[in-house]
């Protein structure tokens, strides 16, 4: 199988659960069911691709503590082949607040610096190494742009909940030929779409939480998909990322796209299911099979 590159993000979190987000309103909450790990967009992709046998290896910048040190040894011991560069801020950290509908407020208690001494020889061969590269928004991967033009390998991105004019995302729109993104703060995400593809891309990808995710490619094919059902909600983080997985799993072996659709919705659906990043029984066989009893 092809090998992929996924360029940035683990964080450490504290995520809290809540039955209801916090009023705006001063308040005091006494206890809360809460846990601690890693956490980010690129852990999140990297994991998933790991547990459905796909190649990859990870490049992120930690901090030189408790927390990075955690991240690292997590993601090691969980089979991804990952490396890193050290931030002289320390680990970014984040507060994630979810309530028991998946809703969530996030918090970023330290943030990563924006400029980063990456090392470029480890970088570039796995970049020469690579079929797909995953360039995450993480502002110290923007460095690196340039050299992903030099080797003009495929390049994914996922915006996340992009609003269709920040400024901030659009360094990453132009270096991908590949995006991801929600609808989160969109009111009109099918015209951001169109006018993605009316950039050059070759496809978009627009995720709804539970309404499901929409595709448009460059030849103007539309694919609509519902959200795969789930029992309940246990922690909404790394849905999306795993939706990318499961996407991405699907593209790699030349499948339909409506199959790689398939495919995304069940990751992402697997993920709310687990109080970790990505779904503990998360396999190839498990998604095959899952996407084979959902068309019966």
């Amino acid at each position: 199988m092809q090998q992929v590159f996924i360029i940035g993000g683990t964080t450490f979190d504290h995520i809290v659960h809540l039955e209801q987000l916090p009023a705006p309103v001063p308040t005091t909450i006494h206890e809360a069911p809460f846990h601690e790990g890693c956490g980010s967009t690129g852990a999140g992709k990297s994991l998933a691709l790991t547990k459905l046998g796909v190649p990859n290896t990870l490049y992120s910048v930690i901090g030189d503590d408790a927390y990075g040190m955690q991240i690292a040894s997590f993601l090691q011991e969980s089979g991804v082949d990952f490396f890193y560069a050290l931030d002289p801020k320390g680990t970014e950290r984040h507060i994630n607040i979810m309530d028991a509908d998946g809703g969530r407020i996030s918090m970023f208690i330290t943030q990563s610096s924006e400029n980063i001494q990456h090392n470029i020889a480890a970088i570039q061969q796995a970049i020469q190494k690579a079929d797909i590269v995953v360039l995450n928004i993480i502002s110290y991967c923007r460095q690196l742009i340039p050299l992903l033009k030099t080797d003009a390998k495929p390049i994914w991105t996922d915006l996340h909940d992009y609003d269709g004019h920040n400024a901030y995302h659009q360094d990453f729109i132009n270096a991908a030929q590949y995006i991801h993104l929600s609808s989160d703060n969109l009111q009109d995400y099918r015209s951001v779409m169109q006018q993605l593809i009316g950039q050059g891309k070759e496809l978009v990808v627009c995720t709804h939480g539970k309404k499901g995710a929409s595709l448009l490619t460059k030849q103007g094919e539309w694919i609509e998909q519902a959200a795969y059902p789930v029992d309940r909600i246990v922690d909404s983080n790394g849905a999306g990322d795993s939706f990318f997985a499961g996407f991405l799993f699907g593209w790699m072996q030349q499948l339909a796209l409506s199959t790689c659709m398939q495919y995304g919705a069940i990751c992402g659906a697997l993920a709310v299911e687990d109080q970790q990043l990505v779904n503990a029984e998360l396999t190839a066989l498990q998604l095959s099979s899952r996407q084979t009893q959902w068309l019966r």
